[in-house]
């Protein structure tokens, strides 16, 4: 397994993954939701369907799937699956946030794994700190001559899941009106084609190559 700090890339040495995001609960302790946002060369969704969470858990494709929560002991995972595949061809990247109902400084061991979804062993590995931010971008999974590649982001928002879905042409309904206030991150690649018109998220308050995903591998320390 290969860990990564943050900023730093790897390539993606598998055509189906699972995302595991992985935290220590505890009396005190936000509870933690994990998304997933494909967005297209502008950094912005196209429609409502590219945002993939509790409450819209497939993307059309089938390429996104939110898998869920749960937890072993005092460990706790929510889980994404991407069947890299299948991802359509106008979507440059899988952008993997999260939000928490408290900030992330008080969220220990907070970490993110890019695991083979034939394996229960990490491929790559991006543990995290953070203070006063309720949303994080985590990571993304991302084209790059012809192939997938995994960048470790760490970007945070102070005004959580609304600052960011905002960043991605999401129109939240009833968000706060201050504005996101991120830590810059990798430029996205420029395109000549025009931003797409904002979309609404639904209820924000609220395959292939043999893996069948109704009933995904289960890594090691994820309890169904």
């Amino acid at each position: 397994m290969q860990e990564l700090t943050k900023g730093a890339n790897a390539p993606v040495p598998a055509d189906a993954v699972l995302i595991r995001v992985r935290w220590s609960t505890g009396p005190a302790v936000p509870d933690v939701d994990v998304s997933a946002l494909l967005c297209g060369t502008t950094g912005k969704v196209s429609s409502d369907h590219d945002f993939i969470f509790y409450n819209q858990p497939t993307h059309p494709s089938g390429s996104v799937r939110h898998l869920g929560k749960s937890s072993a002991g005092t460990i706790a995972t929510d889980l994404l699956g991407v069947n890299l595949t299948q991802v359509p061809t106008p979507v440059d990247k899988v952008v993997i946030a999260t939000s928490a109902d408290g900030t992330f400084g008080q969220v220990p061991g907070l970490s993110v794994e890019v695991l083979d979804a034939r394996g229960d062993e990490p491929l790559l590995r991006f543990p995290m700190t953070a203070t006063s931010e309720a949303g994080l971008i985590v990571g993304e999974l991302y084209r790059h001559a012809g192939r997938w590649k995994f960048r470790a982001v760490g970007q945070g928002y102070n005004d959580g899941l609304a600052g960011l879905a905002r960043d991605f042409g999401i129109t939240v309904d009833d968000a706060p009106t201050q504005s996101a206030t991120p830590v810059p991150g990798p430029a996205s690649a420029p395109s000549d084609v025009g931003a797409p018109a904002p979309v609404t998220a639904p209820g924000l308050s609220g395959g292939s190559g043999g893996i069948d995903w109704l009933n995904p591998p289960v890594p090691v320390g994820y309890d169904n």
